[in-house]
């Protein structure tokens, strides 16, 4: 009966599955780090767990992830049978967390194509001594130990019949819901835990290795084992992983049933057993006659699958997509964008009387409209698994620095394009370790005497607001002092000119300060440093992406770092102006308002720089035709449009010469052999096939006050 490894195709969902299972342990972990022990639920979740991932690591022969993880399964099984008490619960945490770290850094490997060849001898010798302890401590208790839990190299077994009077004969069917991925290791999986008290055992399909398409038939008729054991059938169904079934059966039948194989099982010795999960079972999961001989196992090459009835696999409800081909489909449909621009705005159609093309056009827009949401929506994500990683970082940190601190997460099930998860990660690290070495007080008794709790709190909080998304990291620490940022700042020659005062800023821009390169606000620096480290690399990650940092901040009450960002970056609603000879677009987001001025509206400063005098207030103004030396663009205020555009709570006002149309825009990156230029984020293709430079609002309004 034995069939040869074939794990191509498998590795994909290897790394799927083992990836979500230990952001899964990490999410327990971190969550009870501050609880005296780990409840039952906890110690069986992460015994799953661990088992789970030791039994596909064996399948796919990595075989330091699968001694690691069977060691750690270990250590929970003990804590599972014999419930010890006095276990050191914060040494337990860091022990998984070990392990995590490990199977994580191994993941890695072989997702860059490399050998996990990470040497494991460390983590096993430090849990082994951790598990002697542990059941040093069961026998100081009184309590018996339980049997050892074994563990033999995974390959595909036939164990000979030995039955003795003491033997027990029983038919189980698994049914597993519809949605479950790689069924076929699943099932594979429960019969290599039951070889444990198997005497012997079969199953079927019986290609579950080495055929893939044994997936589909056991997600359409279950997987089926015939099992002779002299354990009862609360110890079967406690070996058998049943986080992903709908179903499991055990029947007890008689040992000529058994004999016969799968046909011969008509008339169970007792009524069975029937486990059920929470969903309803498919149809064809009724009791029905069996046929003798219908369900034998028989020899069949490898790579053949076995189908136990006619009728065909059930679809799943939910598939794995590369993200890949996620990429090249959104590419399309910007494509498809501009391609409907082309055709709804050709110059041809100037005059032209066409109510059917009207029509015709409409209809195209609403449905290349729907099939954009539809696409952006497929790549939509939750912040989970991003705010799970900043829950290590604060227990890591504040462990290292000696700090308690308490994280608060809030909305971390707000949904963001995956390219903008993959861009914020960083940015979102260094501001929650900022938080936690710089912002929160070292001496807990100091917070006291402010009235605080000895305990440190940050709260990272999501939200979707207007099309943007917010993600705030809030701590409850000494806040930033303006005189000493101030100072700072003008001892290392950042203000421009010493003449200046602090009465001459306003309190964002004095916070602004610590995003500048080099700006740190602490003597010493650290493994992690203070806020000015890392800050002018958070700045420029977030404004790459459209988005924009906002600090607040109170002395000695704490302070709030707000990341503001858009949805998604693919396509915009942006509006096309012309200066010059030149076309741009404009975030619409980003313009406050339209006006009409006269050039009596402008003041002119002694260094040459302008202001725009509305309604009171003055407003840093900028003329596109100057700052980008743009031929026949108009001079005159008078004769052209002034756009009020906002970012980070500052406005600047522009010149341009008219406005021509707002529409979707297909956001593409400036090509790498052009020379980058400030105040300039993308290009875009409009409707005429001609290139529009897309503008950074951010870095006009900051290069205009360098200027």
């Amino acid at each position: 009966m034995a069939e040869e490894f074939n794990v191509d195709g498998m590795l994909d969902m290897f790394l799927y599955e083992s990836g979500q299972l230990l952001e899964k342990l990490e999410g327990i972990i971190l969550e009870k780090q501050d609880a005296d022990c780990f409840d039952d639920t906890d110690i069986n979740e992460i015994f799953r767990i661990m088992h789970t991932i030791k039994g596909s690591s064996g399948i796919m022969m990595y075989e330091n992830i699968t001694r690691v993880t069977h060691k750690l399964e270990d250590v929970f099984y003990y804590l599972r049978e014999s419930h010890p008490e006095n276990v050191p619960h914060l040494e337990l945490v860091e022990k998984v967390l070990a392990v995590s770290d490990f199977v994580n850094g191994e993941m890695d490997k072989i997702k860059d194509g490399e050998k996990p060849d990470g040497d494991e001898k460390e983590i096993l010798e430090d849990l082994d001594n951790f598990l002697k302890r542990i059941k040093g401590e069961i026998k100081e208790q009184g309590i018996r130990l339980p049997r050892e839990n074994k563990h033999e190299e995974p390959t595909q077994f036939y164990i000979a019949p030995v039955a003795s009077e003491d033997s027990k004969f029983y038919r189980i069917v698994i049914h597993y819901r519809n949605d479950t991925q790689m069924s076929n290791i699943r099932a594979y999986s429960a019969t290599y835990a039951l070889k444990e008290i198997a005497e012997d055992l079969l199953y079927t399909p019986e290609d579950i290795i080495s055929n893939e398409e044994s997936a589909n038939v056991i997600l359409s008729e279950g997987f089926y084992m015939l099992l002779q054991t002299k354990s009862e059938k609360d110890e079967i169904l406690s070996l058998i992983d049943s986080a992903e079934a709908n179903q499991i059966d055990i029947e007890r039948i008689t040992a000529e049933q058994f004999i016969k194989g799968f046909g011969g099982v008509t008339q169970p010795e007792e009524q069975k057993i029937v486990i059920d999960l929470g969903e309803e079972p498919p149809a064809e999961k009724k009791e029905k006659a069996v046929t003798p001989g219908e369900y034998v196992i028989k020899a069949k090459e490898t790579g053949k699958g076995k189908t136990l009835a006619k009728n065909q696999p059930k679809q799943q409800s939910i598939i794995s997509i590369n993200v890949e081909k996620m990429d090249m489909l959104m590419d399309l449909i910007g494509e498809i964008v501009i391609a409907e621009a082309v055709v709804l705005q050709n110059p041809d159609l100037n005059g032209m009387d066409l109510p059917n093309f009207q029509k015709a056009s409409a209809q195209l827009a609403k449905i290349t409209t729907e099939l954009q949401e539809v696409i952006m929506s497929m790549r939509m994500m939750p912040l989970t698994n991003v705010f799970q990683k900043m829950r290590r970082i604060v227990f890591d940190v504040s462990k290292k620095l000696g700090k308690e601190i308490e994280l608060e997460v809030i909305g971390e099930t707000t949904e963001v394009d995956k390219n903008i998860i993959e861009h914020i990660s960083d940015p979102l690290m260094h501001l929650v370790r900022n938080s936690v070495d710089h912002g929160i007080e070292t001496d807990a008794e100091e917070r006291v005497a402010l009235g605080k709790s000895a305990k440190g709190k940050i709260t990272l909080e999501a939200r979707n607001e207007g099309g943007k998304v917010y993600i705030i990291v809030r701590d409850d620490g000494k806040g930033l002092d303006k005189q000493k940022l101030f100072e700072k700042a003008r001892d290392k020659g950042l203000l421009g000119s010493k003449d200046k005062e602090i009465t001459d800023y306003t309190d964002n821009e004095i916070y602004r300060f610590i995003t500048l390169p080099g700006f740190s606000t602490k003597e010493q620096v650290t493994e992690y440093s203070g806020r000015g480290v890392g800050m002018d690399v958070v700045v420029k990650n977030i404004q790459s992406i459209g988005g924009r940092l906002e600090i607040s901040s109170e002395l000695n009450k704490g302070s709030e770092m707000r990341l503001v960002i858009p949805l998604t970056l693919a396509i915009i609603n942006g509006i096309v102006i012309q200066a010059g000879n030149s076309s741009f677009v404009i975030e619409t987001s980003s313009v406050k308002e339209f006006v009409r001025l006269t050039e009596n509206s402008i003041v002119t400063e002694p260094d040459g720089e302008e202001y725009i005098i509305l309604r009171g207030e003055a407003y840093p103004f900028l003329r596109l035709s100057r700052r980008f030396e743009l031929d026949n663009a108009l001079e005159k205020v008078d004769d052209g449009i002034v756009m009020v555009l906002e970012h980070e709570n500052t406005q600047v006002c522009v010149l341009i010469d008219k406005l021509v149309r707002e529409q979707e825009i297909v956001v593409k990156p400036i090509p790498s052999y052009v020379k980058k230029v400030k105040g300039i984020s993308g290009c875009t293709q409009l409707g005429d096939g001609s290139i529009a430079l897309i503008l950074d609002i951010g870095g006009l309004i900051h290069d205009e006050e360098r200027g």
